[in-house]
């Protein structure tokens, strides 16, 4: 099924309005976007030679609330704003009808980044974290399909805390993001 969010364009928040009116977490998703840079050089000036293209969108579906967005979406914010790609956010509650478009494992999950062409015809997309931090939660759903099993919360906890390790402490996964946002990228 071929998706179209010609609808969506120019609906939703620029980066800066999402950060300016985020109730929650401000302060940390500032962090994580002012401790981004360029770890290949190879990579940034991929990036940069998409100016040359008039072709792109990107929608991002997010919510403050959302530990994921506070450290995923400031890579991809930073990742981008070198592009010229011009960039949406939608917030999740306001757009239910593509969050149902864009399930992870069957459950909503965020954020999910959408390439588009410019007439909102979906290329692609990216989310809701780094393969090797969602595979956990993918591994954890397929043990744990029971949720309201007594220790289900307990099991998720763990998971939980197990994506935060893999995460780590630095900005080592903002170079996976960058990585993985490059390679649907390079088949448009």
């Amino acid at each position: 099924m071929s998706k179209n969010l010609a609808d969506k364009l120019k609906k939703g928040l620029t980066p800066q309005q999402f950060i300016d009116g985020m109730t929650k977490n401000q302060e940390k998703f500032q962090e994580w976007y002012d401790k981004f840079s360029w770890e290949n050089e190879d990579d940034k000036e991929f990036f940069e030679s998409l100016n040359n293209r008039d072709d792109l969108r990107r929608l991002i579906l997010c919510a403050d609330w959302c530990g994921d967005v506070v450290r995923n979406v400031p890579a991809v914010f930073r990742a981008l704003e070198i592009s010229g790609i011009p960039v949406e956010v939608l917030i999740k509650e306001e757009h239910p009808d593509v969050m149902a478009q864009f399930l992870t494992g069957g459950g909503e999950a965020i954020p999910i980044v959408i390439f588009t062409d410019f007439s909102g015809h979906v290329l692609g997309h990216w989310g809701p974290r780094p393969a090797h931090v969602q595979a956990v939660m993918t591994r954890f759903k397929q043990e744990n399909p029971d949720r309201e099993a007594p220790d289900y919360q307990d099991k998720i906890k763990v998971a939980r805390e197990e994506m935060g390790r893999q995460y780590g402490e630095g900005t080592g996964y903002q170079t996976v993001i960058v990585k993985e946002l490059r390679e649907p990228l390079s088949t448009f």
